[in-house]
């Protein structure tokens, strides 16, 4: 019989595990299944949206919330009251329990003063406005993790097209040159030059391949997608001028950034824990209330009421550690604050910097720097063909063009980037 008891007790506890699990995974956000070679078309706009309902650092900020709920629940809540049951009897000259006892089942009940369930609330509350803070916060960081990784990626898709572009070109002119060669028109180490700067320009499409692939896997993760998936991206990189006024914007950062409401939260957070802390000075209030039943030979018979009164008598501890703990709680709360100030108010700054001189550098291949090194390239590639250049003023012209190519993307891209940064900082998207 035992065993059937522990058997039939095991299986109820199995029971209620899969009906909790049930209901958890029931409400955890779940990606829409892909096949096997699905492919998503996603703008930045898109990602940003997908991301926000699938990141798991989100999901796992999100949770914060709700146990600062709980924390307020329990602190909305009363002291259980206490049932004790007392009994007194005799056992001599034939005395029994039952004749002679006394049972007093009594009640109590703790009644907090100084209005501490009060200030225990106040405190759960700040709790919630710091938890939403928080997430708050958590979504200004990583979505600029996902912005610049989204841009990455494109980055290295115009990385693999301009080496690409090379490779295709120099592999026609290796493909011209070794006819050439069999000609007797050329040096052999005219041609051994051009093969090797195909070599070179391969590989050169290899790395910005395997740089592409890369930022791919980091968006896929932040997406929360399966490796399986293909992503076609449908923001291009271009360049949108924007000037910010930096004073405007360490304002706009100083009064909204959530991390900063965060700060501030939690020293008015402090603030209410040391009332409570303060509170404890004065001593809780335990009224009980009891019904006293005596046996037929006690020894005044009838039935009695009981009514009890308790309270701490504060001679030694008066939480003077709690008290000095919740002011030192208090300083470091404001001093954080403080702290966080000044560091956003130069992070506005130096982000601010930071974009315009990536804006000036980016304007400054766009007045003409890009054409030129194309056009330089087309002229002494045509000046080679026609016996007007030598195979090293031809090389040299590619990679000069090469250089300036990869230079404007390296700063298009970084340009965008502190854009993002600049938004991170400020806590909100600039659109002037």
């Amino acid at each position: 019989m035992r065993e059937k008891f522990l058997l039939a007790v095991a299986i109820l506890c199995f029971s209620i595990a899969l009906s909790i699990a049930g209901a958890v995974a029931a409400e955890m956000p779940v990606a829409q299944p892909t096949g096997p070679a699905a492919t998503a078309r996603l703008s930045l706009d898109e990602a940003l949206a997908l991301f926000l309902r699938q990141n798991l650092d989100l999901i796992i900020a999100k949770y914060g919330i709700d146990y600062a709920q709980g924390q307020a629940i329990t602190a909305r809540l009363f002291p259980n009251p206490v049932l004790s049951v007392g009994a007194v009897g005799s056992w001599t000259q034939g005395r029994t329990l039952s004749r002679s006892g006394q049972v007093y089942p009594q009640v109590q009940q703790l009644f907090e003063m100084a209005g501490k369930r009060g200030y225990r609330i106040e405190s759960a509350a700040y709790g919630i406005q710091g938890a939403e803070a928080a997430f708050e916060d958590a979504i200004r960081q990583l979505s600029f993790t996902l912005k610049e990784t989204y841009y990455r990626v494109q980055l290295g898709l115009r990385r693999l097209n301009l080496a690409e572009e090379n490779r295709d070109r120099f592999a026609r002119i290796l493909e011209i040159n070794t006819v050439r060669f069999k000609k007797g028109f050329i040096a052999e180490v005219d041609l051994i030059r051009i093969r090797l700067q195909v070599v070179d320009f391969q590989s050169q499409v290899i790395t910005a391949l395997q740089d592409t692939e890369s930022a791919r896997a980091d968006l896929r993760v932040l997406l929360q997608l399966p490796a399986t998936t293909k992503l076609e991206l449908t923001t291009d990189m271009e360049y949108r001028r924007i000037d910010p006024d930096v004073r405007a914007m360490q304002q706009l950062a100083l009064d909204g950034r959530p991390d900063i409401r965060v700060k501030r939260i939690a020293r008015a957070q402090r603030s209410a824990d040391l009332k409570l802390a303060q509170a404890y000075r004065y001593p809780d209030v335990t009224i009980g209330g009891g019904y006293a039943l005596q046996g037929p030979q006690g020894p005044d018979n009838p039935q009695q009421l009981g009514l009890s009164v308790g309270v701490p008598l504060p001679l030694f501890n008066r939480n003077q550690g709690g008290i000095a703990q919740g002011e030192v709680n208090v300083q470091v709360a404001e001093a954080d604050l403080r702290k966080t100030l000044v560091e956003v108010e130069n992070q506005v700054d130096i982000a601010h910097r930071n974009l315009i001189q990536s804006r000036n550098l980016v304007e400054a291949y766009q007045k003409g720097v890009l054409e030129d090194a194309r056009q330089t390239l087309t002229i002494v590639e045509r000046a080679y063909e026609r016996g007007g250049a030598t195979i090293l003023e031809l090389l040299d012209a590619a990679r000069t063009a090469r250089s300036i190519q990869l230079n404007y993307l390296e700063s298009l891209f970084n340009y965008q980037r502190n854009v993002f940064q600049l938004e991170s900082a400020v806590g909100r998207e600039i659109s002037t």
